[in-house]
């Protein structure tokens, strides 16, 4: 008996390392990983180690390219240096987007694990109001609340937040409804325990893996539509520097002055990819079927 009972504790333990290890043979992952935390260190620390702030004008040095004058990214119309502002613009565009993760990922999870565990009624009111959402295009959507609402980080991040739900609560119900009928629910229910406790102690933290695919990736998801909203010019405004509106600042001086464009787009770029093959590689390191192998 005791050795029956603590055999799931051992496997536990055992199924995450496997993950672990899985997720660090995952190349890409790893190179997204490397990405991340470089774009991370870059944006969190670099500014201190810069000579020049992101709001500092310096008209002698306008339209200065990279690696002159101490501005390794070179310099903006003002005399801005693009260093500066790159990485405080970074600063903005990572914290939208992990905030904006957060707040989808919640409200996607509780949508989701109360549609998939009551079913009938509850699910049907529920996904019709997932479908509602997911048939306004999200672009769309964003621009036109955009526009009625002052801009701001808190703002576009609350924006993102409502149109990026609902693909979270998809994933969250399908996995519920294939963990409600298992024995430790019926366990859980034959000792009287609440309905609350099942969904958020029992079933939720089972459907983990899907939650934070869906989460790392939402995290890219966010960023670039930050970027895009605000290159159209109904996000971020300047002087708050994010790499959006960098882009749209610069799209005048392709010809001109290239590297205003080439160094937000290379970022944003970067961002978004690591985010991806971070995703990649956790949706294959948790995949449950790699597991009982």
């Amino acid at each position: 008996m005791t050795m029956t009972a603590n055999a799931p504790a051992r496997r536990a333990p055992r199924i995450k390392s496997r993950a672990v290890r899985r997720f660090m043979q995952h190349k890409l992952a790893m190179l997204g990983l490397v990405m991340i935390v470089t774009l991370a260190l870059a944006c969190f620390v670099g500014p201190y180690l810069l000579a020049f702030d992101e709001l500092f004008i310096d008209l002698r040095a306008r339209f200065a390219p990279p690696f002159t004058g101490g501005h390794i990214f070179g310099t903006d119309p003002l005399g801005r240096d693009i260093a500066a502002r790159l990485f405080h613009a970074g600063q903005v565009s990572m914290t939208v987007g992990f905030a904006a993760m957060i707040m989808s990922t919640c409200i996607g999870s509780v949508v989701g694990v109360l549609s998939g565990y009551y079913g009938g009624a509850v699910s049907a009111v529920l996904m019709r109001i997932v479908d509602a959402f997911l048939s306004f295009p999200s672009v769309f959507l964003l621009l036109a609340l955009a526009a009625f609402i002052q801009p701001g980080p808190a703002m576009i991040t609350v924006i993102i937040a409502a149109t990026s739900w609902m693909e979270v609560a998809r994933i969250v119900q399908a996995e519920v409804k294939t963990l409600r009928d298992q024995d430790f629910v019926q366990a859980a229910r034959m000792l009287g325990l609440s309905g609350r406790w099942i969904m958020f102690r029992e079933l939720l933290p089972n459907a983990i893996g899907p939650i934070i695919v869906a989460a790392t990736l939402t995290v890219a998801r966010a960023i670039l539509l930050e970027a895009y909203i605000s290159f159209l010019g109904y996000g971020i405004q300047p002087p708050l520097p994010s790499w959006g509106n960098m882009l749209n600042g610069a799209q005048q001086y392709l010809q001109s002055a290239p590297w205003l464009a080439i160094v937000p787009g290379l970022a944003i770029t970067i961002a978004v990819a690591g985010f991806n093959f971070v995703g990649d590689g956790l949706r294959d390191a948790l995949d449950s079927r790699s597991e009982a192998r």
